[in-house]
């Protein structure tokens, strides 16, 4: 009798390489209405928000769509960090108008919610829960292929234009969640730095930051041998897969990319150079990011920006209170990533490396607590960011529910190093993260 196999506790054997077409350099909007053309398009839905829909990359795709005389209609109501209610508001809206294609002009919000429009309008009879990310929802794979989607990113921030992802709030839950396959990525990503020219400083730093994280937090993942179960079927692969030899290549890239040329975009809306560095890092580390994944900053970036005790953005222009989501991502970074140093020291002390750090003399055992220090650093000299959780409004008391709205983001948690899988032993590493990171 052979002993059965426990597919649960197999490790994973291989890993792939998935990401969206990119097309990158300045004023290569214009050419969105042959692209349109070319993949067949007769029926477009373009998805935008009411301040893009003013900017120059909405007369190119204006201009580009009547040149080929493609039908289309614009939806311009998005949200910035989408919420179910706002995302199904959207799906309601190209369900009737039956496109053969989305073009999406705008930041990940914009992206995000036409990823889902395309999903739901391919796949109209589907539930919206049933592909969201389990536990809260079903997470079924995506059975088959979307309509074709062009991405068009305005800030230089979520990589989404290059990935299978789609994150929004699940409001009943107070938890931020989303969707995650392979076939939710764009066909293509017009990737135009003079897009992200209008973009305010403000909204330069946080996307940014979330550049930054995406690096740090793919390139520090577990290796993607080490993550449990090996899927048994690869159409059950998750796109978020481990640290591995492809992803590492554009995580390390975009982190050295972004501390030189971050602080320096941020600083002067002039700083072409800087702006189109920028936008390109947050491709790169999309590309990272989408095949290897997110860790700790992220996941527990879903309830801080989920349960927001009222704190609004300096420079932010929004009606809806807010906090950016490359804010809430980077508040814990100091806090996680010393300790997440002890997993793996060469690769902690090769990202403090990227910050300028001398690490010659540095201790091994030393590396988190080096890289954390260097992140505060850079976080105080970039300006204008909180100084902890307390700057946002959080207290003692709001910890449990914030412990409590992270456990749940088992799709990135999973792949966060020095963490247990005893749920509460994770509990109590996670609130002590939290106490760690009310203030830097």
């Amino acid at each position: 009798m052979a002993t059965p196999i426990d597919h649960s506790r197999q490790k994973e054997y291989a890993f792939e390489m998935a990401a969206s077409s990119i097309r990158f350099g300045p004023g290569c909007t214009k050419e969105v209405g042959m692209d349109m053309q070319n993949l067949g398009s007769k029926r477009v839905c373009v998805v935008t928000d009411k301040n893009v829909s003013k900017l120059d990359a909405m007369k190119q795709v204006h201009e580009g769509l009547a040149r080929v005389g493609i039908e289309y209609t614009v939806y311009d109501r998005c949200r910035t960090e989408p919420k179910d209610s706002s995302i199904k508001e959207a799906i309601d809206f190209a369900k009737p108008y039956q496109p053969d294609a989305f073009l999406a002009v705008g930041g990940g919000s914009v992206i995000d919610t036409a990823k889902l429009m395309n999903l739901y309008t391919s796949f109209p009879d589907a539930e919206f829960l049933d592909f969201v990310n389990a536990p809260l929802g079903k997470g079924m794979p995506i059975p088959g292929k979307l309509k074709p989607l062009v991405a068009v990113p305005t800030t230089a921030g979520t990589g989404s234009e290059t990935t299978g992802t789609a994150i929004f709030d699940l409001v009943e839950k107070k938890a931020k969640t989303g969707i995650a396959h392979r076939n939710l990525k764009p066909t293509l990503g017009i990737v135009d730095p003079l897009n992200t020219r209008t973009m305010p400083s403000a909204v330069h730093s946080s996307s940014g930051l979330d550049v930054l994280c995406h690096s740090l937090e793919s390139w520090t993942a577990i290796p993607y041998h080490q993550r449990t179960p090996r899927p048994e079927n690869p159409i059950n692969r998750p796109a978020y897969q481990g640290a591995n030899p492809i992803s590492d290549i554009f995580s390390l890239q975009a982190l050295r990319s972004t501390v030189k040329f971050l602080p320096r975009a941020v600083k002067d809306p002039e700083d072409h150079e800087a702006q189109s560095e920028m936008l390109l890092a947050a491709t790169l580390a999309g590309v990272g990011f989408g095949n290897a994944g997110v860790h700790l900053c992220h996941g527990m970036s879903y309830p801080i920006s989920g349960q927001n005790p009222g704190y609004k953005h300096k420079g932010y222009v929004t009606d809806n209170i807010i906090i950016p989501h490359g804010v809430s991502v980077a508040v814990t970074a100091p806090s996680v990533f010393r300790f997440t140093g002890a997993s793996n020291p060469d690769r902690h002390l090769a990202a403090a490396e990227a910050f300028g750090v001398d690490i010659s003399q540095v201790k091994k055992e030393s590396a988190g607590e080096v890289l954390g220090e260097a992140l505060a650093e850079f976080l105080v000299e970039l300006g204008d960011q909180p100084r902890g959780l307390k700057d946002l409004g959080f207290k003692e008391e709001h910890i449990d529910d914030l412990v409590e709205g992270t456990i749940p983001q088992q799709r990135v948690l999973m792949l966060a190093p020095s963490l247990s899988t005893e749920i509460e032993e994770e509990r109590g590493q996670l609130r002590q993260l939290f106490e760690q990171s009310m203030s830097y």
